[in-house]
C-alpha cells in the first residue's frame, strides 16, 4: 500500500527558534527523532513527521500508512507548531493527501451496556459498538471522551481544515482521558474498560461510578504499545496500570518469564491476575503513603532483571516516577529505546488521571 503524504509551508519570523523548542519538547516527552542539520525526522503513530527550518519558515511533511494515522499526525504537528510559534498564525494549509471526514477516522461512538465490580475499587464497564476498531494486540489504550452530565446528544471533536482539532463549544466539550482496552470482542461488538475508582477521581471515575446504562461516550485509537517480545519481561506500574499489566499477562505465551511489580495502596487493590507460571507477581503496598512516592522506582532498581540479555521493561505510573525509572534504565542499565517503554499515566501535582 502506498504511503499517504501531506505537506505544508508555515511562514515564521524565527523558524529556527520554533524548531528548537519543538525538538526540546520531543526530547522531554521521549519521542523518537533524529536531527540532521535543519531537518528533523520524527517517528510516531506508525508514521513519520519531517520538520525543516528554512530562511522564512518551517517545511512540514507527514507520512502515514493510512488515513487514520495521517489525520492524527496532521493534528499533532499542527497543534504543536502553532502552540510553539508564539505568534498569531492562520490555519496551516496542507497539500497532498488532505481528505477528512466529519469526525476523525479512528473515532467511534460507544454506548454503555453494563458495569460490574471486578475488585473492591475496580469497576469494569462494557461498551457496545465497533469493537473491531479497538481489537489490536499491539496497542493497549484508547482516548475516551466523556460528555458533560445531561448531554444526551453529545458533540465530538472533529478535524479542522488546517489539521487542528475543532472542539465543541464550552459547555458541550467532552472531557478527554486515556484508558486501557481490557477486552475487545469483535463478534459481540463489545469493549471492556476497567476504571480504578479513585476517591477524588476525575470525569472517567465519575462516569464509571454513575454507570448509566445506555450512556454515550466517544472512543478513539487504539494507541500505546504493549511490551515487545523478550525472553524476560519486567512489568512495573501502580493502580492505574493494573488493567494494562493484567491484559499483557493474559495474552503472554505460557512459556513467558518475568516479573510484575505493582504498587497499590493496600491489599484491597491486589486484583486477581492470570499470568504464566514463569512470571512472578509482587504487590507493593504503600501503607497509606501518597501514590507516586517512589516505592515503585526503588522496586525497579532492586529487581534482579537480566538486563544484559534479552530483557524488556514496560512501566506505567506517575510521571515523575516514570522519568526516574526511564533514567535508571537508560543511564545505569544502558537499555536502548527498543528495550523499554516507560509511560507517565498521571501527574502527582495535578492528580490528573490518564
Amino acid at each position: 500500500m502506498p504511503l499517504l503524504i501531506s505537506e505544508a509551508d508555515v511562514p515564521l519570523a524565527d523558524p529556527g527558534a520554533v524548531a528548537a523548542a519543538l525538538i526540546e519538547h520531543m526530547r522531554e516527552h521521549d519521542v523518537k527523532f533524529a536531527t540532521q542539520g535543519a531537518r528533523t525526522i520524527v517517528e510516531f503513530y506508525d508514521g513519520l513527521g519531517v520538520l525543516e527550518a528554512t530562511g522564512d519558515g518551517l517545511k512540514l511533511r507527514v507520512e502515514a500508512p493510512d488515513r487514520t494515522v495521517l489525520e492524527i499526525l496532521r493534528a499533532v504537528v499542527a497543534e504543536h507548531v502553532l502552540a510553539f510559534a508564539g505568534e498569531e498564525l492562520a490555519d496551516i494549509e496542507w497539500r497532498g493527501d488532505t481528505e477528512a471526514g466529519p469526525l476523525f477516522s479512528d473515532f467511534r461512538e460507544m454506548r454503555l451496556e453494563r458495569a460490574v465490580m471486578v475488585a473492591p475499587r475496580m469497576r469494569r464497564l462494557t461498551f457496545r459498538g465497533d469493537a473491531a476498531r479497538f481489537a489490536s494486540r499491539a496497542d493497549l489504550h484508547v482516548r475516551m471522551y466523556f460528555p458533560p452530565d445531561g448531554d444526551e446528544r453529545p458533540q465530538w471533536p472533529r478535524p479542522g481544515p488546517g489539521g487542528r482539532t475543532i472542539q465543541p463549544p464550552d459547555g458541550r466539550r467532552p472531557a478527554l482521558r486515556y484508558y486501557t482496552v481490557r477486552r475487545a470482542d469483535v463478534a459481540a461488538g463489545e469493549v471492556d474498560v476497567d476504571f480504578f475508582m479513585h476517591e477524588d477521581g476525575g470525569p472517567g471515575a465519575a462516569f464509571a461510578a454513575a454507570a448509566r446504562e445506555g450512556a454515550l461516550v466517544g472512543m478513539a485509537g487504539p494507541l500505546g504499545r504493549a511490551a515487545a517480545p523478550a525472553a524476560f519481561t519486567l512489568f512495573a506500574g501502580d493502580e492505574t496500570a493494573i488493567p494494562a499489566i493484567a491484559r499483557m499477562l493474559e495474552e503472554a505465551p505460557a512459556t513467558a518469564r518475568g516479573a510484575a511489580l505493582i504498587e497499590i495502596d493496600d491489599a484491597r487493590d491486589a486484583t486477581p491476575l492470570v499470568a504464566p507460571a514463569g512470571v512472578e507477581i509482587r504487590w507493593l503496598e504503600r501503607a497509606r503513603a501518597p501514590a507516586g512516592s517512589r516505592l515503585l522506582v526503588e522496586a525497579v532498581r532492586a529487581a534482579p532483571a537480566p538486563y544484559d540479555s534479552d530483557c524488556f521493561v514496560w512501566a506505567g505510573c506517575e510521571i515523575s516516577d516514570a522519568r526516574a525509572i526511564r533514567a535508571y534504565l537508560r543511564k545505569e542499565r544502558g537499555l536502548g529505546h527498543e528495550r523499554h517503554l516507560v509511560v507517565g499515566y498521571w501527574e502527582r501535582e495535578s492528580a490528573v488521571e490518564r
